[in-house]
């Protein structure tokens, strides 16, 4: 016998409801991306390794999905390099391209290549799948999709202002209330590193850091030790770990931990800006938090920087987040070029929306009306109709045999299909419709136009 298909782990297929639900979601997104000024550009789905790799920190490089090289990919290596045994350079040896770990990065090497073609400060949006070989779990998959807003090009913190209030108005549209968009600064992470005596070990503390969620303090405190962060730091970081108060209250507590570190309280003035901000022009649904413990452990953060939690009624992890960088397009070449963005987790979300039952009924595509088959004249004159009843945007659908009723009423019900229309020999005659709502038995003889009129409100 032969085996059973399977798919990999951490990729999923998807329903036709299920993709029209995420559709939903896409839509909600792409429309506020463009109405705050955003436009779409697309990437490949793999980049030469050289771009992506050392871009994610130590561990996002183990989480890079590298392709192997066409045809022998080991004909070329070198005798010795193969018995030294040394992973690393035999797989630049043999895998020189690799599939996107994020959408940032790519688009950093789309603007360098693209820069005379382009109009700074440049706003783009992208929607696409990325690749992670991390381990599966709920709301943590291998393929999945970002949609992403970055601006290059400016130093202003209004950018930083504009994209929480997009995090504000895509979840309210979606329904989803009671998000909480944390913010913190790089800068305030490099003030406390400095501060602990722990400068040269800024990358192990703020990846540890951002372990808290999952590890907890004791987790994160052990981590550090071992990254050779000593004991007499970790005393000083405490406070870090029962940091209360408002947002104000906390930003005090932040300029009096920082007075020694220039850069700290650099961080602090950028935090106050835009909170100052928020504070003036208020948000619709979100909660907004500063969260000292927040990190995203990814090197190339050097300003503020956003996550987004779900309601605390679902447990799931962030649903989007983002940050500034000062010079990501310097890995290649382009130097002094600020940018700032945000990401949101569309599968997360997509959990979190079917967890709460927040999708309307009305986002599946499926048809409004079946079309019964009597035989190839009647299903001729149900398809003349078919046409007009399109053309007015009606998405109807014609059973393809003339099948027993009872069967083609078994479809229509199994796709919730919710109204069936009849053309038999009397209406082939009349040139009528019979149409039956399958939820409450109602039956009614209709012309084409009170047909499309009925079909058309619902």
């Amino acid at each position: 016998m032969a085996q059973k298909p399977s798919i990999p782990k951490g990729t999923r297929d998807f329903s036709s409801v299920e993709v029209s639900k995420r559709n939903y979601i896409f839509s909600i997104i792409k429309s506020n991306f463009e109405q705050f000024g955003f436009q779409p550009i697309e990437t490949p789905t793999f980049e030469n390794s050289e771009t992506l790799m050392g871009k994610y920190g130590e561990e996002g490089d183990r989480l890079i999905f590298k392709i192997l090289n066409s045809g022998d990919y080991l004909e070329k290596v070198d005798t010795q390099l193969l018995q030294e045994k040394n992973t690393k350079k035999l797989t630049s040896k043999i895998s020189e391209k690799a599939l996107r770990y994020d959408l940032t990065v790519p688009f950093a090497r789309y603007v360098v290549q693209h820069q005379n073609e382009l109009e700074f400060p440049f706003k783009r949006y992208q929607i696409q799948p990325v690749w992670r070989a991390d381990r599966p779990q709920k709301g943590r998959f291998r393929e999945f999709y970002q949609c992403d807003a970055d601006v290059v090009g400016s130093n202003s913190l209004w950018q930083e202002v504009e994209f929480i209030q997009l995090y504000d108005t895509v979840f309210t549209q979606l329904g989803l209330k009671g998000v909480t968009i944390k913010i913190n600064n790089r800068k305030i992470l490099s003030g406390i590193a400095e501060v602990i005596g722990a400068s040269d070990k800024l990358i192990d503390f703020t990846v540890a850091l951002d372990k808290l969620d999952k590890i907890g303090e004791e987790g994160v405190k052990k981590e550090m030790l071992e990254k050779g962060i000593s004991a007499q730091a970790l005393e000083k970081v405490q406070p870090l770990f029962s940091f209360t108060g408002t947002i104000n209250e906390k930003i005090t507590k932040l300029e009096q931990l920082l007075q020694a570190s220039s850069e700290g309280l650099k961080g602090v003035e950028e935090l106050q800006f835009i909170c100052n901000a928020l504070s003036t022009l208020g948000l619709q649904t979100a909660n907004f938090d500063l969260d000292v413990t927040l990190a995203r452990g990814l090197n190339y953060y050097t300003g503020a920087i956003f996550e987004v939690a779900a309601p605390a009624c679902v447990a799931m992890g962030s649903i989007g987040g983002g940050g500034r960088y000062d010079d990501l397009t310097g890995i290649f070449g382009l130097k002094n070029m600020s940018g700032v963005g945000i990401s949101f987790g569309l599968d997360r979300i997509y959990l979190v929306l079917e967890d709460l039952g927040l999708f309307p009924e009305a986002v599946t595509t499926k048809p409004q009306a079946l079309f019964l088959n009597f035989g190839q004249e009647e299903a001729l004159y149900a398809m003349q109709s078919m046409v007009q009843l399109r053309h007015a945007g009606v998405r109807v659908e014609l059973y393809p045999d003339a099948s027993k009723l009872d069967k083609q009423f078994k479809y229509a019900e199994k796709k919730g299909i919710p109204y069936v229309v009849f053309v038999g020999d009397e209406e082939l005659k009349n040139r009528e419709f019979k149409v039956k709502n399958l939820a409450s038995g109602e039956q009614k003889i209709v012309a084409l136009a009170a047909l499309t009129a009925m079909l058309s409100a619902n």
